[in-house]
């Protein structure tokens, strides 16, 4: 039986079989060689198993966080998630909706989905199902939750454009019950979309169930508005308007698992920094996390420090009073009343080597915060942020981003803008 179910038109055999009650012969004859054919033809063509599938992305304008919508349940109900990129699995509030679904069952423990938790976070000793500590990272809160099981549909896409909607019968999630469920998602959200590299995150459960490439690549739009980004589960091509594919665009560089912890983040190796191509003076690699849960850059604080002090020497602007959450900003006003605004320095992020690097442009380094001044879209973390650099959802915007979690490693495109696309290019309809 395959993984999935894809969502057909009616069947036209059963629409040939009503025969008349005094039926000639030969239209017997003619009847049960067309429904012959019919069923050869639907033999010779079953529905593909899709390669790839693909989810909106949205951006909410006061939360800054990133949503997706799923389908799950029967009958089917939409769910909008928060994307978080380093969680380990999909988790909702359940609330007295949940379990309604005719679908839906509690996993026991000693299951196949409960035995790929970490042993450390199960609880099976006492309870008859499987059940799950959970840390909301928007709020640093744990809750419990059990692991339960539902269908899930999704689009599939060929890269160009969505294609049909296919579903997974029995796809895990934590169900929190709704009065233990912390606050901080945005308005609307009904729980958290887990992309980490974990066997039950969203990206390894529809690889296994469509059997097709453990790889996700994501492209945020920096619109609140009617602009809409894009996740695709699986391997490209990752088509934009007018007709590029992104997939060819993408330099590589190797994902780092953080030695010592089961952890579920994405990490790079970053070995230098520049700022308009002068390398500012850090000592040593620096371990560098990629969030959607932050909405901005945040940095350990002696590199904050340097990185500021970089650009105050080379923006051609002058600096003006700090807006919260900022500390370094500019005005965009030109000095001579001129038409052309200050230019903002460049930004490097230097990987394995010189001739690999992540360069950062000022749509994504900088802030604006009104009509005349822009903010640098970093924050000092303080002595121990959870890594040296934490790239935040702001530096993401309009960047593609393949996660290959095979080769572990990571595809990154820097800002679509130079190949006159973006990430709300992609082809909806």
């Amino acid at each position: 039986m395959p993984f999935y179910k894809s969502i057909l038109p009616p069947s036209l055999p059963n629409q040939v079989l009503q025969f008349p009650s005094m039926a000639s012969s030969e239209t017997l004859i003619f009847s049960l060689f067309l429904l012959s054919l019919i069923s050869h033809t639907f033999s010779q063509h079953p529905t593909p198993t899709p390669t790839a599938l693909v989810l909106p992305i949205s951006k909410h304008p006061s939360a800054l966080q990133y949503t997706t919508t799923l389908t799950q349940s029967t009958p089917p109900s939409p769910l909008t998630l928060v994307i978080d990129l380093s969680g380990p699995l999909l988790w909702l509030s359940c609330g007295s909706t949940h379990h309604s679904s005719s679908t839906s069952k509690l996993v026991q423990c000693h299951s196949p989905h409960c035995s790929l938790l970490p042993h450390s976070n199960k609880n099976c000793h006492k309870h008859k199902n499987c059940i799950l500590l959970s840390k909301n990272k928007f709020t640093q809160k744990v809750s419990a939750g059990e692991l339960s099981e539902d269908i899930l549909s999704v689009q599939s896409t060929n890269g160009l454009y969505p294609t049909s909607i296919v579903s997974v019968p029995r796809f895990p999630f934590l169900c929190l019950a709704q009065e233990s469920l912390p606050l901080g998602l945005a308005t609307g959200a009904k729980g958290v979309a887990g992309l980490g590299h974990d066997r039950l995150g969203l990206p390894a459960q529809l690889a296994h169930a469509f059997n097709f490439s453990r790889k996700f690549a994501m492209c945020l739009s920096p619109s609140a508005d009617a602009a809409t980004g894009v996740l695709f589960l699986g391997d490209g091509p990752y088509a934009f308007s007018p007709g590029i594919d992104v997939s060819k665009l993408l330099i590589f560089t190797p994902l780092i698992h953080k030695s010592g912890t089961y952890s579920f983040e994405y990490f790079i190796k970053v070995k230098s920094v520049r700022v308009d191509g002068k390398n500012l003076p850090l000592n040593s690699t620096l371990l560098t996390m990629i969030s959607t849960v932050h909405p901005y850059g945040i940095l350990e604080s002696s590199v904050y420090e340097h990185l500021a002090r970089g650009f105050i020497e080379a923006a051609n602007a002058n600096r003006v009073a700090p807006v919260s959450p900022f500390n370094v900003c500019f005005s965009t006003q030109s000095e001579n009343g001129g038409l052309m605004r200050p230019a903002m320095p460049v930004l490097d992020l230097v990987l394995q080597n010189e001739e690999v690097f992540w360069r950062i442009f000022e749509s994504n380094s900088m802030v604006p915060v009104g009509n005349d001044t822009t903010c640098l879209g970093f924050l000092d973390g303080g002595p121990n942020p959870g890594a040296s650099i934490i790239i935040g959802g702001h530096q993401l915007e309009d960047n593609l981003l393949q996660f290959d979690l095979v080769s572990s490693r990571l595809g990154f495109t820097s800002s679509l803008f130079l190949r006159q696309t973006d990430c709300a290019s992609f082809n909806w309809h």
